[in-house]
């Protein structure tokens, strides 16, 4: 259980479209045998294959496992289409997806647009969450005949149900995850960083209203099972942080807006130093080589940023590292497969790292209710 929620701590698993699809089912079959609960993917439609039918096809070859964007946007895809879109994987297999969603980034970059702002943002989420549970919803003035607002449902709808987790890092996202979202996805495992971001969505919620306990806290970033940092095998962790160094690359375009808008210094500390300092050296970026390991364009990522960021080391460093989270109120763990260690690491989690984090949230649980071991 996580300390601060009370809620089970869930594993995800972060793949690329990279043809063939069948690599990318097969990777989601093997998540779903070794305990994981979600299969997410990214959503850039020029950069790799359609989502969506993907997730059908996993849908179809899996029993249990989750599926969903990490994440789409409402700039390429019309929300309504959106919701669409889930609901009609939900009627066909079940409830079995969730909608991960942010301003944008490569999926509207690499066209040559910008991120939404965080008002369509908003009315996304709200038009995607209703349609896609089979309520109405009413758009805006210039949706119908006249300038007449527009009232839509989708009358096909007779089960559906979908959550939408919000993708932010800046105060202003942060804020509005809090007061709309049904989950938070932060794209980075520094623990300091994400207690303050999680601090900064329950303090949200709280203002709107609403309970923070009932909002999920997904933290994802690449995780590499290797020789740990005790183990003295320096060219091992090397060689891990050189697979993993892109990841600091593409938080960095996202580090990037913040900075353009609050200033270096984090508007005063409305950011910490420790997201901002680091893009000092950044020099623009590459979408061709987005998310992918040895991406040239992430260089100016220094050592301990990685380290930082993403989870390396041996199975007992990243339980380590997965139980500091769990204490901060993280409920899922979603781990970045775009390495040259996929299907060990995913073997290293499902055999060694969910159990002895679980056996050890368990624990806690048990300990904190005074049940005797």
């Amino acid at each position: 259980m996580s300390a601060a929620t009370g809620r089970a701590m869930d594993f995800g698993v972060v793949l690329q479209n990279d043809p063939p699809a069948q690599r990318v089912v097969e990777l989601a079959r093997r998540a779903e045998a070794h305990g994981f609960s979600h299969a997410w993917t990214f959503d850039s439609h020029l950069l790799w294959q359609e989502p969506y039918v993907t997730y059908a096809a996993i849908l179809a070859a899996t029993h249990r496992i989750t599926v969903g964007p990490m994440v789409t946007n409402p700039a390429t895809r019309d929300p309504t289409v959106t919701a669409s879109l889930f609901a009609t994987l939900n009627e066909t297999y079940g409830n079995r997806t969730v909608c991960g969603i942010g301003r944008g980034d490569s999926a509207v970059r690499v066209a040559g647009g910008r991120p939404t702002t965080l008002a369509a943002l908003r009315e996304c989420v709200h038009v995607v969450r209703e349609l896609a549970n089979g309520r109405s919803v009413t758009l805006p003035s210039g949706g119908g005949a006249d300038g007449a607002a527009t009232e839509l449902r989708l009358p096909w709808v007779s089960s559906s149900q979908l959550e939408v987790w919000v993708a932010a890092y800046g105060p202003k996202a942060l804020a509005l995850t809090g007061e709309v979202a049904d989950g938070f996805i932060l794209q980075l495992a520094d623990p300091a960083i994400a207690a303050w971001m999680i601090a900064a969505v329950r303090e949200a919620a709280e203002a709107a209203g609403r309970d923070p306990a009932s909002i999920a806290f997904c933290v994802a970033a690449p995780a590499y099972v290797g020789a740990g940092a005790g183990g003295g095998d320096g060219a091992a962790l090397a060689h891990q942080r050189e697979q993993c160094r892109w990841f600091g690359g593409m938080v960095g375009n996202h580090v990037a807006d913040i900075v353009a808008r609050y200033g270096a210094d984090g508007a005063g500390g409305a950011v910490p130093r420790a997201l901002t300092d680091y893009i000092a050296a950044r020099q623009g970026y590459d979408y061709a080589q987005h998310g992918r390991a040895g991406n040239t364009h992430a260089a100016f990522v220094p050592d301990d940023v990685v380290d930082r960021f993403c989870v390396l080391g041996d199975v007992d460093d990243h339980v380590e590292k997965l139980l500091a989270l769990a204490d901060l109120g993280v409920t899922q763990f979603a781990l970045y497969l775009q390495h040259d260690a996929k299907g060990s690491t995913l073997d290293a989690y499902g055999e060694r790292v969910i159990p002895a984090v679980r056996a050890a949230l368990a624990a806690r649980a048990a300990a904190s209710a005074g049940v005797p071991a």
